[in-house]
């Protein structure tokens, strides 16, 4: 009963955002002439809906947890990990230059396009507290341990690029202190839960191959 209550915010969250990006679509493709800034606009957003509707399949799908962090820290820190970034976009968004906008969504599309396939891959192991269910490692999780949080991150940086400014970069500092603090949580339970982790964990970067 707890599992599945605490699939209930996020659900509500990802149907309540992917609404938001399906009226973006249709504002997006409604011009006849369609430049290339609108079609890389579209395509991000079709990115960022299967992300989302992936998501959410996979939480209603997931199998129960075999092993959970304890404490309130470990949620605390998914969950302000998971939402805080969105309070980037409280600042003030900037006036880029056409070829500021094409990368800022080029880094969104190619973040939630490598977060589909890192999810993908995890399919039914997905979930936003730090929980063992099956220790995944193929795929991009063969290259690095937390493919999917790389993934955001890209898409996050993309973000950020259209409302840079000082609050947005404590804002975003914040936000990857407690995805880093979630990686280590995850890794704590993974460890606990399979033997075979701690090989894996030194065969294989956390997030860069060859640098960290």
């Amino acid at each position: 009963m707890y599992d599945v209550l605490m699939r209930l915010p996020f659900l509500g969250w990802v149907l309540f955002a992917a609404t938001i990006q399906l009226a973006g679509l249709s504002q997006s493709a409604a011009p006849m002439d369609l430049d290339l800034a609108c079609l890389i606009q579209i395509a991000m957003r079709l990115s960022t809906i299967a992300f989302m509707l992936l998501a959410a399949l996979a939480v209603i799908l997931r199998s129960p947890p075999s092993g959970k962090a304890s404490g309130l820290e470990p949620r605390i820190s998914a969950l302000v990990g998971t939402f805080l970034v969105y309070a980037v976009a409280m600042s003030p968004r900037r006036d880029l230059s056409l070829s500021g906008e094409i990368v800022s969504t080029l880094l969104i599309m190619i973040g939630n396009v490598g977060a589909v396939i890192a999810l993908s891959q995890l399919g039914r192991s997905f979930s936003i507290m730090a929980e063992s269910r099956q220790l995944v490692t193929t795929g991009p999780y063969r290259c690095v341990r937390h493919p999917l949080y790389l993934a955001e991150e890209i898409a996050t940086i993309g973000v950020f690029l259209q409302f840079a400014s000082l609050q947005a970069a404590l804002v975003l500092a914040a936000h990857i202190a407690f995805q880093l603090r979630r990686m280590r949580n995850e890794e704590l339970v993974l460890t606990a839960s399979f033997h075979e982790y701690a090989t894996y964990q030194r065969t294989t970067a956390r997030l860069i191959p060859g640098v960290y």
